[in-house]
Order: structure tokens, then C-alpha cells, then sequence
């Protein structure tokens, strides 16, 4: 299935940020790849998000240093300014997805053809899916609900994942993931903000520790969301 081993791990992390760049020294470190997906229009823009407990910068990369920054992984859609589809026009949504499609492959230097919805809770539907697999070229959409499951799923255009890097599940699931034997192909799909490692004292930590354990397995493909979906 991916270069002859039936099990593959992937990452994904949304929104461009500058911590980003520490997410990716810490898995090149350990062979690891992922896929980031970018609001072209907002790229450059500092920000702040707060919680009740924590406050972290949201700082967008500047686009000057996009291909500098993910070089060796995959530059993917997130919109041009980061809007819940399912509320928008037709017209809309195909401008916000092919309009950040063509910026960012222009930034890239290469055709970028992947896409992760923007927006928390209920931010995908069948009519959004459609719309973009008609009308533009993005030929995978990610989701943001877990499986907690490696099965592959048949709608690349609204794809989920398996889970989420602060799901309290994440650890046993890269130990099941691990510990797996299978003649079937089975991917590991794990996404997440950059930023949200900042609200932890301990989850750059956690982070780097799970990292090592998933790495180096001559019985695991790594590889961006691109290369283990299409």
C-alpha cells in the first residue's frame, strides 16, 4: 500500500502559526511528516487566542518565509479567511477554498491539492463536500471528528481523523497503533494546532516524547496527508 507496508502515520495541523516551526524541528528530528494547512489571506497577521486558564500568540508565518518553513512537508488549503462553510453561499465557499488553493500554490511552487475545514463544532456537510469536489482542486478535505479507529474511509472529501493530539485517548491509541499486526492498510491520522502545545508546561514535552515512540518503525510508512491519501 505505501511503499509495501499496510500501516501508515500522518500529521496534520491547521491554521499557520508560527509555532509550527518548532512542530517541525521536532519531527524532522524523528523522520516523522505532516501537512499544514494555511489561510493565505490572514498569513503575516499576529494575534492572541485566551482560554480561562491560558493565553497563547497566534501569530500567522509571514509569506515570504512559507516555502522556507514547510519545506519537506505539504502546504494544504484552510480557506482564505477562515470562515464555517456550511454557512456560506455556493459561490462562497468555492472562492474562500480555489482562491487559497491557487495563492497557496503560487506561494508553494507546486499544485496544492489538500484541505482541512476551518471552524470548530459542525463545520462540514454533504452539500460543502460536493461543492468542492465539483468545483474545485482539492482532491481531499479533513474533517475534525475523531475515529479514534486506522480503517480507511471511502469520502476523501470529508475525511476524518483519527484523533486529536489532546484527546485524552491519543497515548493508547499510538500504543494500539504500535503493537498492531494486519494484512489490511491501516493509517494513523493524528491532527491539531501548533499552538495549543503553548497552553501546557508539559505538552511540548508530551509531544516530542510520542513523537520518538512513533518513529523509526520499519513496519510504518511516513509520510504527508497527500502522500497516505492519494
Amino acid at each position: 500500500m505505501w511503499n509495501e507496508k499496510k500501516k501508515a502515520v500522518t500529521f496534520s495541523f491547521d491554521d499557520g502559526v508560527t509555532q509550527d516551526i518548532r512542530v517541525i524541528e521536532i519531527l524532522n528530528k524523528y523522520g516523522l511528516k505532516a501537512t499544514f494547512n494555511i489561510n493565505s489571506s490572514l498569513l503575516g497577521i499576529p494575534g492572541q487566542l485566551k482560554g480561562e486558564n491560558w493565553s497563547v500568540r497566534h501569530d500567522k508565518v509571514s509569506p515570504e518565509r512559507v516555502i522556507e518553513i514547510y519545506k519537506g512537508h505539504e502546504v494544504a488549503v484552510h480557506t482564505l479567511t477562515h470562515p464555517n462553510l456550511t454557512g456560506l453561499s455556493d459561490e462562497t465557499v468555492v472562492y474562500q477554498v480555489e482562491e487559497d488553493r491557487k495563492a497557496l500554490s503560487a506561494l508553494c511552487g507546486y499544485e496544492v491539492v489538500g484541505m482541512a475545514y476551518p471552524c470548530g463544532g459542525v463545520n462540514n456537510d454533504d452539500r460543502v463536500a460536493e461543492i468542492i469536489r465539483k468545483n474545485t482542486g482539492v482532491k481531499y478535505a479533513r474533517t475534525i471528528t475523531s475515529t479514534c479507529r486506522f480503517d480507511g474511509q471511502e469520502n476523501l472529501y470529508r475525511f476524518n481523523p483519527t484523533v486529536h493530539f489532546g484527546e485524552p485517548e491519543f497515548e493508547k491509541l499510538v500504543d494500539e497503533f504500535l503493537d498492531l499486526e494486519t494484512t489490511e492498510p491501516k493509517l494513523f491520522y493524528i491532527w491539531g494546532h501548533s499552538y495549543e502545545l503553548d497552553c501546557d508546561d508539559k505538552a511540548w514535552e508530551n509531544f516530542e516524547r510520542i513523537c520518538k515512540k512513533l518513529s523509526g518503525k520499519a513496519d510504518i510508512f511516513y509520510g504527508t496527508n497527500k502522500e497516505v491519501l492519494l
